[in-house]
């Protein structure tokens, strides 16, 4: 899922399928769609891994970043080979839009019997915890 904020400065969440490429975090979005638009106007996001299990256990990953706009041919071009490769479809160029997630701080968190967690952010580096069932 991504977060993204509207001009209106309320919460924007939609569904979204991330792709790395060259290194990077790739994020395609349909020509024009609200979340491209929020993103072009303010790059400010949160990418959330969707959660499928009630007890938490395959875990809760968040990602906090900027999101910038890709120009770069070679670029967009290799997505669309990384993106056919996984669904034998790739978007015309150029009508979508391409953002590259630049992470800020990230965290997981999984349930279950071993609790634990993980943070990273710019400052501290990555730090890691455990909760203790007892």
């Amino acid at each position: 899922m991504l977060g993204t904020l509207r001009a209106n400065g309320w919460p924007r969440v939609s569904p979204c399928e991330p792709d790395f490429a060259g290194g990077r975090l790739l994020l395609g979005m349909m020509w024009q769609s609200p979340k491209a638009r929020d993103l072009l106007r303010d790059d400010r996001c949160v990418v959330h891994s969707c959660t499928s299990q009630r007890q938490g256990d395959e875990g809760d990953f968040k990602l906090y970043g900027r999101a910038v706009d890709v120009q770069d041919p070679e670029l967009r071009e290799l997505y669309r080979e990384t993106i056919r490769a996984r669904i034998d479809w790739a978007p015309d160029e150029p009508e979508y839009h391409l953002f590259s997630i630049e992470v800020e701080s990230a965290g997981f968190v999984i349930f279950g019997k071993e609790m634990y967690g993980l943070a990273w952010n710019r400052a501290d580096g990555l730090r890691r915890w455990k909760i203790d069932g007892e």
